[in-house]
């Protein structure tokens, strides 16, 4: 079970990503026809390309955490009985939370302390390479708020894995 306002930002988070990825394909490959079959290198797409990892890795780390697929500690959980496993679970969350409001709080001054300076080459504000950060902690926080409140009210929040479309027994 979840919440519907946070499926429809999942997905909206996911296209943003891809649409950011098929550009940081293209820059790529951009760079490469530059420096090796026009013998002339275009130099911003480098830092083009750096902004755009930031923008597509941490964000869907956030979305990782929230299909629990990523940083999962299943395997102590499984050891334990079902009602530990869900106290281990709401306080991995708990921690996971922390950790986004961290991100939050910490980039904050990063972006507004870069804000007036432009990436070389770009022309875009400095700020802009830590405004990611921000992002990925605010959703990781509400991704864990959801899930902490189905744990507490003995709902599994994560979908069923699909084991056998994953080459899975």
């Amino acid at each position: 079970m979840r919440w519907k306002a946070l499926d429809h930002l999942a997905r909206y988070v996911v296209a943003f990503s891809s649409v950011a990825l098929v550009l940081l394909v293209i820059l790529t490959g951009w760079q490469v026809w530059g420096r090796y079959v026009l013998n002339d290198t275009p130099t911003w797409t480098e830092k083009a390309a750096l902004l755009l990892i930031l923008i597509v890795a941490l964000p869907m780390a956030a979305i990782g955490l929230r299909e629990n697929f990523h940083l999962g500690i299943g395997y102590v959980s499984d050891l334990l009985p079902p009602k530990s496993q869900r106290t281990l679970e709401i306080a991995n969350s708990l921690v996971l939370g922390g950790f986004g409001v961290a991100m939050v709080f910490g980039s904050w001054p990063l972006v507004i302390g870069t804000w007036g300076r432009d990436i070389p080459l770009l022309g875009l504000p400095q700020g802009l390479q830590y405004a990611p950060l921000i992002l990925t902690g605010s959703l990781i926080v509400l991704f864990m708020v959801e899930r902490v409140w189905f744990l507490a009210k003995g709902i599994n929040p994560s979908p069923p894995r699909d084991d056998a479309a994953e080459g899975g027994a």
